[in-house]
């Protein structure tokens, strides 16, 4: 998704940022989440982030290992902020709305905010590579990766259009598979860690391995 504001590195991204805690949501730099906000403090989110000339939001994850402060679960240290490139109302009061991963980023603190959404100050600097489009890419086993979803599939009796994903560029293919991946909060917070795209292609081939081999074992659905 093309935007219209170009992103050089972290000094062209605000230090704080509104975010949206989202249980098994994975945003990576340059891929597309869509999302349905009906909350009012999100919906009142999203109006703010319109008004502010960034449109960005931090999506991130709860941790649910630590123990929630109040009504407010304790956050993962590092996220994904993304922009919001398409909005659309639903007539019903709520949002459709596609945000487009820029950078990762790791949490310095949350703030003490007046606003129902939670806001965080955040800094890009461990993640400036993200900065830079396909890089790393030709370090990606891409036909480890390609085995694997191969694998997935056939487990699952799942298609895919395999014209689209062999034509697909490796970083393109790697957030987009691992983003979709129906694994669990841990998981995705691994995938979204990953120092490089090789490591996270590395990550999700052994994730999808290890489900696969627990399926073929005890019979169970792992992947639901």
């Amino acid at each position: 998704m093309p935007m219209n504001a170009h992103y050089r590195g972290p000094i062209d991204l605000p230090e704080t940022i509104p975010v949206f805690p989202l249980p098994g949501a994975l945003l990576l730099p340059r891929g597309q989440m869509p999302l349905n906000i009906f909350e009012p403090r999100y919906l009142a989110m999203i109006d703010d982030a319109l008004r502010d000339s960034h449109r960005l939001i931090g999506m991130i994850q709860p941790d649910p290992m630590q123990t929630p402060d109040g009504d407010k679960p304790k956050l993962f240290k590092v996220g994904c902020v993304g922009r919001i490139t398409q909005l659309a109302e639903s007539g019903d009061g709520r949002y459709l709305i596609e945000l487009t991963g820029v950078a990762r980023f790791q949490v310095v603190e949350e703030l003490d905010v007046a606003t129902a959404y939670r806001q965080c100050r955040v800094t890009y600097a461990p993640f400036a590579g993200d900065f830079v489009p396909r890089k790393g890419e030709e370090e990606v086993d891409r036909s480890a990766l390609l085995v694997a979803l191969s694998d997935f599939l056939k487990a699952n009796n799942l298609k895919a259009d395999w014209e689209g994903i062999e034509k697909a560029p490796n970083e393109a293919l790697v957030n987009a598979l691992s983003m979709m991946s129906p694994y669990g909060t841990p998981e995705k917070q691994a995938l979204l860690e990953a120092p490089d795209l090789k490591t996270r292609a590395e990550i999700l081939v052994a994730i999808t391995e290890i489900e696969l081999a627990k399926k073929n074992t005890d019979g169970e659905p792992p992947l639901q």
